[in-house]
Formats: structure tokens, C-alpha cells, sequence
């Protein structure tokens, strides 16, 4: 673990910590029903048979969990808003009480939008949920946008595509593969409607959290070349190159629903100016020519037939999850975005950045996020305009098909008591960001 001073960031760069809805605030009946809770309800879709119906009970302590942000000194924080909630009856009564609780503790509420828990009854394989979630975005906004000044449309729609609705791992489990590019395309659509309607309610700060990795091939053989970059090009520029640039990477766009004018024309949509791009990032991935089913990261098992087949990076320290430590990923992966968009990229923000260990004594976790700040910052000094940088996440959480047994919070969660005790990593994060805020010496 690195024991030199954290080198310092530049004046205004923004401190956050994350969390989602459908992870935390639990009160189930208090809300609709959404995807993940007819998922979680089949037997064998959550491993250890749990589900989110009680999870944290944020919902019922926010205002514990609002003093542990304050204890933290964090500039920010990043939660969702549960759209099956708003569509209740008084459900956004909880958020306007959680806004008014950040803003009395001084920490900004960056609310996003969608973050996987999508209301039963609606579908991203049908066009019309663009539209729906565009008008749901502009009541959260009429609501909230007196004290809420920066937005986030979605959150990882390639892994909402991929694990949901082309391996069937995640919510609504559906097994598509290739057949799930239109989830992928209505997703962007809804981004781009939201962005539209998030600035008709007067939002001036507007980004997206998408994640991303470099892809890193298997051999130098051409093979494994080919197989890197269609992966590359299937987990992040389909999701980068229509926001930033307009266009879908060559050979995609012509696979997605609708005419080729009716393409265009949402692409104008979706490519909507932002004020930032967010950045979800936790490890690269290696990739090489299909060699039959394989087990891609975080276990999740690949079906044959794929034009690639994920392998381990070998010879790294592992999270709990699997998941290989490489800090030096963060920086490839800016500098990258950097080379690749220009003038197109606007500032950076991460959005999420962790790792999953056990144990309140947690020097792994220290010693992971001390890395990807390092990393962030060899990035910023390479010229990447990046503006904040949020953990993953600030409570142990409902870990989505993981159940409770992946626990990526700063802040131990007893599921059993509800009762929250910060570890070593709180105590690490905080001394961080106050020595980030004070005066440099010399």
C-alpha cells in the first residue's frame, strides 16, 4: 500500500461517494414493482436467494446515512432515483426530503435517473420507454431542480444490455444475445430525450455514467486482435461514439431498429451536448478468438458462438469479486477517450470506482482506491480534463444477481441489524479529501 502523499488535484475537482436505489432504500411496498423484483422472486436468479426488499432501509435511515456522508466531508453524492417509486403515489416525497437533507449538510445531490431498476410493465426492447422515461425525467426535475444542479441520465446502459437482456444474468434475465442491440439503442434514445428534457426544466450541468475499460487482446496474433476489437467496440464505443460523436461505430448502426433516416435522426437526439462524461471504471479486460464457452468477469459464464471469448489477466492481485486490480487501467483508459474524441470529449467525471472485500479492517480497499486516485491523477497530468471522482460505493449493498455476499461499501451494513460502522476505508477516504482542501505547503 502507498504511503506517499497524495499529490493534489486541481481547486474545485469534485469528492463523491455513489449508491443506487434498487441497492439500498429497500420499503419494497412503498413503491411499484420493477424489473429486478420479479427477477429476484424466480428461485436460482439471486445466489443466495436474497432480495432487495429491505437491502439497506435507506429509505427509513437517510438521514443516518446523510451524517455519515457529512462525517466523510464529501462534496457530493451520487444516488438514483427509483422510477417505479416516483411512479407511486407520494414517492417523490422521499427524494425531496433527501435533497433537503444534502443541501443542509452541504453536500451536492447528483441524482441519477436510471440505474437498472426499470418499472414492470415497460420494456427497453420497446421505443415508446424512450419517450416514457423523457416525461419521467422532467417531473423528477419540475420537482427537484431548485436544489439539484447536476444530473445523470443513466447509469451503464451496456452492462443493463448485456447482463440483462443478452445473457439473461441480471434483470429481466432475458437471453437474446445479438437480439438485444435494440435495448441498447432505446437506452441512448432515452438519454438523449432526457438530456432534452432536463435543460427544457433548466439543468445547466447534464452527464451520463457510462462504463468503461480498455480491451486488451489476448496475443498479438491477428485473431486475437479481431476478437479485441469487436469486443471494444460492443462494450464501449456503441455506447461512447453516439453520445460524443453522433454515429455509431462502423457495422452497428445499420443493426439497430428502424430505417436508416429513422437512425439518423435519433442519433441527433442522443448526441446531445453534455456538460461532462462519467466514467464507471474497475478493470480492463483481456480478450482473444473464441475458444467455446468461457467464464467472463465476475464469473458470469459466456455462450458459445460469441466472435470472442474474455481471458484472465493473470499475474494481479484480485478483489473478492475476481475482479484483476489494475490502477494503471484508469489511466490508459482517460488518456485513451482523450486520443480518441479530442474536442469532443468534454470534462470527465468518475462515477464509480471500487472494489468488493470483506472485513472492517479493509487495507485491500485502501490500498485499491489509493491506486486508481494515483492513476487518475497520472491522467489529469497527461492534460485529461477530469473534474471528480466518486467511490463505489458508500454503504454494503444489494449486490444485484451477487445477493449480499459482495460488499463494496465504505461504511459495514449488519443485514441482520441494519446497523452501519464505517472501516478502515472511511477513515482513509475522509483524511483524503480534507488534505485535498487544505492549503499546499510552500
Amino acid at each position: 500500500m502507498a504511503t506517499d502523499a497524495m499529490p493534489r488535484f486541481p481547486d474545485g475537482f469534485l469528492w463523491g461517494v455513489s449508491t443506487s436505489a434498487h441497492q439500498i432504500e429497500g420499503a419494497a411496498g412503498m413503491r411499484g414493482p420493477s424489473v429486478w423484483d420479479a427477477f429476484t422472486a424466480e428461485p436460482g436468479r439471486v445466489k443466495d436467494g436474497s432480495t432487495a426488499a429491505v437491502a439497506c432501509d435507506h429509505y427509513h435511515r437517510y438521514r443516518e446515512d446523510v451524517a455519515l456522508l457529512a462525517g466523510l466531508g464529501v462534496d457530493a453524492y451520487r444516488f438514483s432515483v427509483s422510477w417505479p417509486r416516483v411512479e407511486s403515489p407520494g414517492g417523490l416525497d422521499f427524494y425531496d426530503r433527501l435533497v433537503d437533507e444534502l443541501c443542509a449538510a452541504g453536500v451536492r445531490p447528483v441524482p441519477t435517473l436510471f440505474h437498472w431498476d426499470l418499472p414492470a410493465g415497460l420494456d427497453w426492447l420497446e421505443r415508446d420507454t424512450a419517450a416514457r422515461f423523457a416525461a419521467y425525467a422532467a417531473v423528477v426535475a419540475e420537482r427537484l431542480g431548485d436544489r439539484v444542479g447536476t444530473w445523470i441520465t443513466l447509469n451503464e446502459p451496456a452492462e443493463h444490455t448485456l447482463l440483462g437482456h443478452a445473457l439473461g444474468v441480471h434483470a429481466p434475465g432475458r437471453e437474446l444475445l445479438f437480439d438485444a442491440l435494440p435495448v441498447a439503442h432505446h437506452q441512448l434514445l432515452a438519454h438523449g430525450l432526457a438530456v432534452r428534457a432536463l435543460r427544457a426544466a433548466g439543468a445547466t450541468d447534464v452527464g451520463i455514467a457510462n462504463s468503461h475499460g480498455p480491451t486488451w487482446p489476448a496475443s498479438d496474433e491477428p485473431a486475437d486482435r479481431d476478437a479485441a476489437d469487436f469486443y471494444d467496440v460492443l462494450l464501449n464505443r456503441m455506447f461512447s461514439d453516439p453520445v460524443l460523436t453522433g454515429r455509431y461505430p462502423e457495422g452497428i448502426g445499420e443493426l439497430m431498429p428502424g430505417s436508416p433516416e429513422e437512425t439518423d435522426a435519433d442519433l441527433e437526439i442522443i448526441a446531445e451536448p453534455l456538460d461532462w462524461y462519467g466514467v464507471n471504471y474497475y478493470a480492463p479486460t483481456r480478450v482473444g478468438a473464441p475458444q467455446g464457452t468461457e467464464t467472463g468477469s465476475g464469473g458470469v459464464t459466456l455462450p458459445a458462438g460469441l466472435p470472442f471469448s474474455v481471458r484472465p489477466i493473470e499475474g494481479r492481485p484480485q478483489t473478492d469479486f475476481g475482479w484483476p486490480v489494475v490502477p494503471e487501467g484508469l489511466t490508459e483508459l482517460l488518456t485513451g477517450l482523450r486520443d480518441r474524441y479530442g474536442e469532443r470529449l468534454p470534462p470527465v467525471m468518475i462515477t464509480e470506482n471500487g472494489c468488493s472485500y470483506e472485513g472492517l479492517d479493509d487495507r485491500e480497499r485502501i490500498a485499491y482506491l489509493d491506486g486508481h486516485v494515483r492513476a487518475l491523477h497520472r491522467a489529469v497530468e497527461a492534460g485529461v480534463d477530469a473534474r471528480g471522482y466518486f467511490v463505489w460505493s458508500l454503504l454494503d449493498n444489494f449486490e444485484w444477481a451477487e445477493g449480499y455476499a459482495r460488499r463494496f461499501g465504505l461504511v459495514h451494513v449488519d443485514f441482520t441489524t441494519l446497523a452501519r460502522t464505517p472501516k478502515a476505508s472511511y477513515g482513509w477516504f475522509r483524511e483524503l479529501v480534507r488534505a485535498q482542501r487544505c492549503p499546499p505547503v510552500g
